[in-house]
């Protein structure tokens, strides 16, 4: 008799060895036709892997992230089968999955986007066979032999242990190295569509061989899909890069690659964001400081940068003396704090920085604002007592909240803790994720735990926030670090007159500042809320007789601190509110004979409103305090 103990504690006895599937139907055939996997006793495992003793189970179903995953991986799998189908020569590596899909890597000859429609009319084929996946588990010798024309996966396979099981995944003729679980059978895959290619080196070295990187998508429901791609139809609408060339707000040049340049409309943005996280910042106790971008290497040993990140910094020689591009704020930050000698009653200290960092991204790797070479960091060092910890997280998170609320962002939480490769002590470590969770706990919010993601030297919290599209971006973090501060000697002195090592936060809010606003043009479509607009008015004079009079206008609006343009050019009227409008310019105000003859303005708005004779103070009052409360949705008048 086999005894299954249910999430819910019920037990339920098993005369003959069931499989997963099994356990599924005994509870109803309609709850086991949306099992995709199981786990017993926290293990995972495949629907059909046979249960031969006693243990406590859980179904992942189709309605489960974690079940979604599971459909992508096999699409991986399906995806890797109809390359092959069409490419013989092709030699499949690895192919996981990602946040929004999945990918394989092939060793084939490149191929285009227009080659993608018939492998995914192939896959379309596998996937109506409903073809079972079946594991198999061999010994390192057997895979050998089994992978011996493909040296990618002897590579791989070569790398375990010698008495190492492998397991192996067969659907139809297609077999894989793999660790699984997959779903059932390749039916449960009901939407499938092939989304891109790209270049990629075999595991991240230039150096080896250029790869095929294929990416796909699928759901357990059509629908689902049909909706995926309108929601993808709609962000190439809204691309950072093509509205930012269309606004005239940035743009990127092969002289400096990865490196953005902004242009003056992209700079009024720019700094209105700056304005609002200083007075953000204000509130909330921080000062702000500069630190050079230029430091030697003695320092980065110090911070463990240098053995820890070495790749990914720009390095150079002055005066035979090595020099690191800062690619992180914290070690100058260090150097401020030990200018001056500190008691328990100057804490805590909030120190915040914008600082041009430069990070070494791979060429293929950049992506318009979303992944550069060189970005600001919104950068804060919070130095503290121990007993400060908790509510200087809870600050941060607050903090957050009402600087995403202000754009309309929701978001959630992620906790992640120590990686594998990082310095500090295991009590360090302990004592820091302990202190990271109860600030999380208090703040009352749910949040996920991602186990070995932290950064090097400590825990974090990642706040990922969700456009207006429903996409997830990885902005804020809240990072707590016991190992700079002892790696630099850091102390103050406490009610007890001894020295103590201070408890440090990193944290960024926006993240890189360069990639917080390309999610911002991609959130707002370009339509910016009127605090942000680039350019917030713009002056209509019918005809080149009142371009005068519309300049003076203007310059009552400078004075104000309004942005605001003269569209002077003999172009007609429609046509100008017309190219007023494409540019999501919210205010459009006409200048004619009659507006002048009675001081006053006819305002059309991007809802289409048109507002005739207001007054310069009916105009600028409401105006004034949309801009000065940065009011997101509400009408201006």
């Amino acid at each position: 008799m086999i005894s299954i103990t249910f999430p819910d504690n019920s037990i339920k006895g098993f005369e003959e060895i069931p499989t997963g599937l099994d356990v599924a139907r005994s509870i109803s055939e309609g709850f086991a036709r949306n099992v995709v996997a199981m786990r017993t006793d926290d293990e995972l495992k495949d629907l059909g892997t046979p249960i031969e003793t006693d243990c406590c189970i859980s179904f992942i179903t189709t309605s489960d992230d974690e079940g979604l995953d599971i459909l992508r991986h096999s699409s991986a799998h399906v995806m890797a089968e109809a390359v092959l189908n069409l490419y013989k020569d092709a030699k499949l590596t690895i192919g996981p999955v990602v946040e929004d899909g999945f990918y394989y890597d092939i060793d084939m000859d490149p191929i285009s986007e227009e080659d993608l429609a018939p492998i995914e009319a192939e896959m379309k084929r596998i996937i109506k066979a409903k073809a079972t996946f079946e594991r198999k588990v061999v010994s390192k010798s057997q895979a050998l032999e089994m992978f011996k024309d493909n040296p990618f996966k002897l590579e791989l396979i070569n790398e375990l242990p010698e008495d190492e099981e492998i397991s192996l995944y067969q659907n139809g003729r297609f077999i894989d190295l793999c660790r699984g679980p997959h779903i059932p059978h390749t039916g449960l895959i009901k939407g499938v569509k092939l989304l891109k290619i790209s270049g990629a080196y075999w595991r991240a070295d230039q150096s080896r061989e250029q790869l095929q990187r294929l990416y796909g998508i699928s759901f357990f429901d059509k629908k689902k899909l049909n909706t995926y791609i309108h929601m993808i139809e709609e962000a190439k609408k809204r691309d950072h890069r093509k509205l930012g060339t269309q606004l005239d707000l940035y743009s990127f040049h092969d002289e400096a690659a990865g490196m953005p340049f902004f242009h003056a409309k992209g700079i009024e943005i720019w700094n209105a964001l700056l304005d609002y996280w200083r007075d953000e910042h204000k509130k909330d106790g921080y000062v702000e400081t500069k630190t050079p971008v230029l430091l030697n290497r003695k320092l980065w040993e110090t911070s463990g940068h240098w053995d820890n990140y070495r790749e990914n910094m720009y390095t150079s020689v002055i005066d035979d003396e090595e020099y690191a591009i800062k690619p992180m704020n914290c070690p100058g930050g260090m150097l401020l704090y030990k200018t001056k000698a500190y008691s328990y009653r100057d804490l805590p200290l909030r120190a915040g920085e914008i600082g041009l960092v430069h990070r070494h991204e791979l060429s293929g790797a950049l992506s318009g604002l979303f992944r550069v070479r060189a970005f600001h960091q919104d950068d804060a060092h919070i130095f503290m007592t121990p007993d400060q910890i908790g509510d200087e997280v809870l600050g941060v998170l607050r903090l957050a909240q009402r600087v995403y609320n202000r754009f309309g962002l929701n978001f959630h939480l992620e906790l992640s803790t120590r990686p594998k490769k990082s310095i500090g002590t295991d009590e360090q470590w302990e004592e820091a994720t302990k202190g990271l969770k109860k600030a999380l706990d208090d703040y009352g919010q749910e949040y996920l735990i991602n186990e070995g993601d932290g950064a090097f030297y400590g825990p974090k919290i990642d706040i990922h926030i969700k456009d207006a599209l429903g996409r997830t971006w990885q902005c804020g973090t809240v990072q707590l670090d016991m190992s700079l501060p002892e790696r630099f000697d850091l102390t103050y002195k406490g009610n007890d007159n001894e020295k103590h090592r201070p408890i440090m936060i990193h944290r960024v809010i926006y993240g890189s500042l360069e990639r917080f606003l390309g999610i911002l043009v991609e959130h707002f479509a370009g339509k910016f809320p009127l605090w942000l607009a680039p350019v917030q008015a713009v002056l209509l004079p019918i005809n080149q007789d009142l371009a005068d009079y519309a300049g003076q206008v203007k310059d009552q609006l400078d004075a104000l601190k309004i942005r605001c343009e003269v569209d002077k050019r003999s172009e007609t009227l429609k046509k100008k509110i017309r190219e007023a409008q494409l540019n999501y310019i919210p205010l459009i105000i006409t200048i004619g004979d009659k507006e002048k003859e009675a001081q006053t303005l006819s305002v059309r708005t991007l809802d289409g409103k048109v507002r005739m004779g207001l007054s310069m103070d009916d105009f600028t009052t409401p105006v004034m305090h949309h801009i000065a409360e940065r009011t997101l949705d509400e009408p201006i008048f």
